[in-house]
């Protein structure tokens, strides 16, 4: 078992959930205090001991039902506890095949059979029937074969494809009279045919890992982490994930800037003063003065391409600053296609950044041409209107793919920019090996920049923001 307890907790912080010395060890001890046959309280423990963070709970749960299967378990069962009727069995020529719903096994249901099966499992809640309908599925449908390199997303959609889910889900669905009736009727179903596909998911699940080995398997059905999930390539549940990881980020955030910001109280030594305190003792022991501290908090300049794929990483990036703004001394930012717009009052006048970001895409004046992003146009545009006010105290920070459209790049003016400001940065979510590719110029701006960081994901993000104070 401890074994196991390591492979699982390594593939946990595989998977980037950060477990500690001290958590595996109250994980081996929570093993010890319970009743080990008992899946469901494992996995309860288990989560509890390992999990800090409710984001991380479904790469939990998918980890564990790989290494801790229904089928391992039940296979350790037996092998723990053998029944009357186990232990006289046959074995070696005469021992029986495998049990019905093995990976090899065929099924002995009907297509109409099994369609009624699962019927009657979701109508009823029948776990262990709509189990047994799963398995069946799979078996009919899937055609998985042992040893073949082959995704459990393939056998899923094989899977379903041949069920008819649609006829299934509006037979659970009738019966109701009234509008809000058949709308809660239909929801119930919906959710009732979802319970169905994560069943055949977890069956698929299981049968490759007999296949294939727990290890082996983890590796392939591995989900990222929200705050390591491509901002630029996520789906409309991940984005759901992101938003709501964003809240809580910029509290953590927040409150390691005010902490470092605390620890640099004072200033660099004072030598005449520490002399003089110093004379009195002969200089044994020095008795160490110090400046005052100067105040260290940075404008910050926020100048964003909210075109296309871009626009995503933009409004995490944007929303983030603003919930930190405390940290800084003034934040001011600035959107852009190919015109530009501030949009630092709507941030003003919103409670939530989250509402300022929302109204970015109606109320910013960013449409100045045909509406493709033109960086040169709007650095322009930007410096004939702002570069006044960006100072020594001023951070630029640039969010953008840098993709021109093959537009002039008038690198000179961010090359002006950089004279007058404190720092500027640029951060790019494209994968490093799409820079300079295509219509990208990053390299002509790149000479001009303090730092050019690959920025795609929230953990970059909250990395280079906590710089940044």
């Amino acid at each position: 078992m401890l074994n196991l307890l390591g492979d699982f907790i390594a593939e946990l912080r595989a998977a980037g959930i950060p477990v500690s010395m001290t958590e595996h060890m109250d994980a081996a001890r929570a093993m010890q205090a319970i009743d080990l046959g008992d899946r469901a309280l494992v996995r309860a423990a288990l989560a509890t001991t390992l999990v800090k963070d409710g984001d991380h709970l479904p790469v939990f749960y998918t980890a564990f039902d790989v290494f801790f299967s229904l089928r391992s378990w039940s296979s350790a069962e037996e092998l723990l506890n053998p029944t009357e009727d186990e232990t006289s069995a046959p074995t070696g020529a005469n021992a029986p095949g495998p049990r019905r719903g093995s990976g090899g096994a065929s099924s002995t249901m009907s297509a109409e059979e099994l369609a009624e099966l699962l019927f009657r499992a979701l109508r009823d809640g029948d776990a262990n029937a709509l189990r047994r309908g799963a398995g069946e599925a799979v078996t009919r449908y899937s055609g998985m074969e042992p040893g073949r390199p082959v995704g459990g997303t393939y056998y899923l959609y094989r899977t379903l494809r041949n069920l008819d889910l649609e006829n299934l889900e509006r037979r659970l669905s009738v019966g109701e009279v009234g509008e809000l009736a058949e709308r809660l009727a239909r929801d119930e179903a919906r959710a009732r045919v979802e319970m169905l596909k994560a069943e055949i998911e977890r069956e698929i699940r299981e049968r490759l890992v007999e296949d294939r080995g727990s290890q082996a398997l983890a590796k392939s059905v591995r989900k990222p982490l929200p705050e390591d999930v491509d901002v630029m390539h996520a789906n409309r549940e991940e984005m759901a994930q992101l938003e709501r990881a964003l809240r809580p980020l910029s509290r953590k955030l927040a409150t390691r800037l005010a902490r470092r910001r605390r620890r640099r109280r004072r200033g660099p030594v004072d030598l005449r003063h520490t002399v003089r305190r110093s004379l009195s003792t002969g200089g044994v022991p020095i008795d160490l003065r110090f400046k005052p501290p100067r105040p260290n908090k940075p404008e910050i300049i926020v100048i964003a391409d909210i075109s296309g794929s871009v626009a995503s990483f933009a409004r995490f990036t944007l929303h983030l600053v603003h919930a930190i703004s405390s940290q800084f001394s003034k934040v001011r930012s600035f959107v852009f296609v190919d015109g530009i717009d501030e949009v630092t009052s709507l941030f003003e006048d919103a409670d939530d950044p989250a509402d300022a970001v929302a109204r970015i895409n109606a109320e910013a004046d960013v449409i100045a041409f045909d509406g493709h992003s033109d960086y040169g146009r709007a650095f322009s545009v930007f410096h004939d209107r702002f570069a006044k006010d960006v100072t020594r105290r001023s951070t630029v920070l640039i969010l953008g793919d840098a993709r021109n459209n093959y537009h002039q790049a008038h690198p000179e003016v961010l090359a002006d920019l950089h004279h007058r400001a404190r720092a500027v940065f640029w951060l790019n979510p494209e994968p490093l090996g799409y820079w300079n590719s295509g219509d990208s110029i990053i390299n002509q701006y790149a000479p001009y920049c303090d730092r050019v960081v690959e920025c795609r994901t929230l953990r970059q993000l909250e990395a280079f923001v906590g710089e940044l104070a």
